[in-house]
């Protein structure tokens, strides 16, 4: 069944909305800012980001079991973690020959 709603148009023709139909869009909502605990964690090397449905979790072997993989929270395990370190970026090795000569 065919429908005539815009049978005065050309077949692709779009049709401004008129002042009195235009409705703002919703603004989008605001992520809350993080805590200095929730930094640290989201930075630290054994932070496990959240795959397949599961949630990020500390896997340091001395949290973990405390902690588990649900419902860790930072607040209470990252303010003053002594297992916490920066992951680090590793230093660029300088290229050597055969003979231990730098290029």
């Amino acid at each position: 069944m065919a429908s005539d709603f815009n049978k005065d148009l050309a077949f692709g023709q779009v049709v401004p909305p008129s002042a009195d139909e235009v409705v703002p869009a919703p603004a989008p909502p605001e992520e809350p800012a993080l805590s200095a605990a929730a930094q640290r964690f989201k930075t630290c090397r054994w932070q496990q980001p959240s795959e397949a449905g599961s949630a990020e979790f500390c896997t340091h072997r001395e949290v973990k079991p405390y902690a588990g993989t649900t419902s860790f929270d930072p607040e209470a395990w990252c303010g003053d973690c002594q297992h916490y370190k920066l992951r680090r970026v590793p230093k660029k090795r300088e290229r050597t020959d055969d003979w231990g000569y730098n290029y």
